[in-house]
């Protein structure tokens, strides 16, 4: 019989970066062979504006179990591509969040009632395609459970929302040191920007501001006329997020005949913490029934789970793995977690049906 550590290592080793499809329509059909061996019913594969996306259980869930298959990884970028020493496995996605599916694929062994796993492919990247799905899905349930890692054991009670800008500085071309004076520095409007981007944050709501990846000009001789900007705007509270679009979108120029050129916006909103307090509380109730304690923390990162809370469903994150490492070289997922996670989610999900 294929155990949970057999299904990790062959989803990790099929590398599934979000903007290679063919990778991400491969590691799904494995996935949902994966499914049909351990729980005897096959899985659905349905395609969302051209994006593959696995789908096991009812066609109505009451619970969605809600995860995805890409990773940030591009193909041969972690090495080695897999490996276990003691508790600690690692991989591309280990943690971010393949171990968080596994999880859920044998918790699906024990429950029963109208539930579905669902995994995109497009999280990694905002999910453009699977937005409508995901929101379509929360609407119609009585909890959705995100199995994006948790913090060190505790699940994710919020999340911050997110925008996305990219600023373009057009200014004029002129010679850097033959007349400099006959140029419009498009480094200069963007150095101005970043002052008064920084100027927006708000700690009270933890909202940030961060410009982010600057690219500016051609040669050193040269003034340069373009310049682009890239920023991560983020906060706990939707008003103050839709307060900093409306200032970045309203940035203008300091050069008279300078010319600021704005794309992005708002992309998740917060998951706030009203959203996940009923599914928190029944959740500690279940752990401390299994003999542990159970925490509970708001992060800053945003996940699909920000999508779903903003229909109204019940919504707790932080559903999967116990490791660290989210997109970096040390990414790990806990090996005993992936058995105690799992009977906890049964019984979590067993115990939101039950209600």
């Amino acid at each position: 019989m294929i155990t949970a550590l057999d299904c990790l290592e062959k989803l990790v080793r099929c590398e599934s970066p979000t903007d290679d499809l063919v990778a991400c329509n491969e590691v799904v059909s494995l996935a949902a062979s994966m499914a049909e061996e351990i729980l005897g019913i096959p899985a659905q594969i349905i395609h969302v504006k051209g994006r593959p996306v696995f789908w096991w259980g009812a066609e109505n869930p009451a619970v969605v179990l809600l995860g995805h298959l890409d990773t940030v990884w591009p193909h041969g970028s972690f090495e080695p591509l897999w490996d276990v020493d003691g508790d600690v496995i690692r991989g591309p996605g280990v943690f971010d969040m393949k171990a968080g599916f596994v999880q859920a694929l044998f918790a699906l062994k024990n429950i029963s009632g109208s539930v579905a796993l669902v995994a995109t492919t497009d999280e990694e990247t905002g999910s453009a395609s699977s937005r409508e799905l995901i929101e379509d899905l929360a609407r119609n349930s009585k909890a959705v459970l995100i199995l994006e890692a948790s913090l060190d054991g505790k699940v994710k009670t919020g999340r911050k929302g997110t925008a996305m800008y990219q600023i373009h500085a057009h200014g004029k071309a002129a010679h850097a040191g033959l007349e400099p004076e006959k140029g419009i520095n498009a480094s200069v409007e963007i150095a101005h920007l970043i002052l008064k981007l920084e100027s927006l944050e708000n700690s009270e709501h933890g909202t940030t501001v961060v410009p982010t990846v600057v690219r500016s000009g051609n040669t050193t001789n040269t003034v340069p006329d373009h310049a682009v900007l890239d920023v991560d705007a983020r906060s706990y509270s939707q008003t103050d997020l839709v307060r900093v679009d409306v200032a970045i979108k309203a940035l203008k120029a300091v050069h008279p005949e300078g010319r600021i050129e704005i794309q992005g916006g708002l992309n998740r909103p917060p998951l706030e913490l009203a959203s996940t307090k009923e599914l928190f509380e029944i959740a500690q109730k279940v752990a401390t029934e299994m003999g542990f304690a159970l925490g509970g923390a708001a992060v800053g990162g945003a996940s699909d789970g920000n999508f779903a809370a903003a229909t109204g469903a019940r919504v707790l994150d932080g559903m999967g793995a116990i490791g660290a490492g989210a997109h970096a070289q040390n990414e790990w997922a806990s090996l005993r977690a992936l058995n105690e996670r799992s009977v906890f989610l049964a019984r979590f999900v067993q115990e939101i049906l039950n209600d």
